[in-house]
């Protein structure tokens, strides 16, 4: 992924990955994060990771060591202990040519993936699938579809209707309609 280099909002050593994406949220930052994780920083390890943000919603992941993207990239990412975070500010339309460009979907996140798989902090993860615009590449893997299904009362309210109304004619074609009453 080759990314406009951007203006440097913040570059620090952090406790965890939270602090940054957090940080990224609350700016509402289009641009990029650079992720070094400790092991990165402690132990010479090669590779860093780079999530692109629109509004502060991470859009695309990718690991400059293990050159793997998406969720793959968000996997190498994962771990505890201090992490380098840079967030840097880029020009939207200049963003929007990388979340365009060709072998993008392949780098693409859900809104919620990074926060679920590398802070596990569940509300910021619904805080950036909440931001999220609609054209955000990628199905959110945190979403339950169970759970978004029982949300949808007009849909469960049919179906309860549409048993209803075959239990009645089972009953009627067996000889149940008293036992009904």
């Amino acid at each position: 992924m080759r990314l406009p280099e951007g203006d440097v909002v913040a570059s620090r050593v952090l406790d965890d990955h939270e602090r940054a994406l957090r940080a990224a949220l609350d700016e509402r930052l289009t641009g990029y994060l650079v992720l070094e994780p400790s092991a990165t920083l402690l132990l010479g390890d090669d590779g860093a990771g780079v999530l692109t943000v629109r509004d502060g919603v991470p859009v695309l992941a990718s690991h400059t060591g293990t050159e793997r993207g998406g969720a793959d990239a968000l996997a190498d990412l994962a771990g505890p202990g201090p992490v380098k975070a840079e967030r840097r500010a880029v020009d939207p339309d200049a963003l929007a040519d990388v979340h365009d460009a060709d072998g993008a979907d392949a780098l693409a996140v859900a809104p919620g993936e990074p926060a679920r798989v590398l802070t596990g902090d569940h509300d910021l993860a619904a805080a950036a699938r909440d931001r999220a615009q609609a054209d955000h590449p990628g199905h959110d893997a945190a979403d339950d579809p169970l759970e978004s299904f029982l949300e949808n009362e007009d849909r469960v309210e049919q179906l309860r209707e549409d048993a209803r109304a075959e239990a009645e004619r089972r009953a009627e074609e067996w000889g149940f309609v008293d036992e009904l009453s």
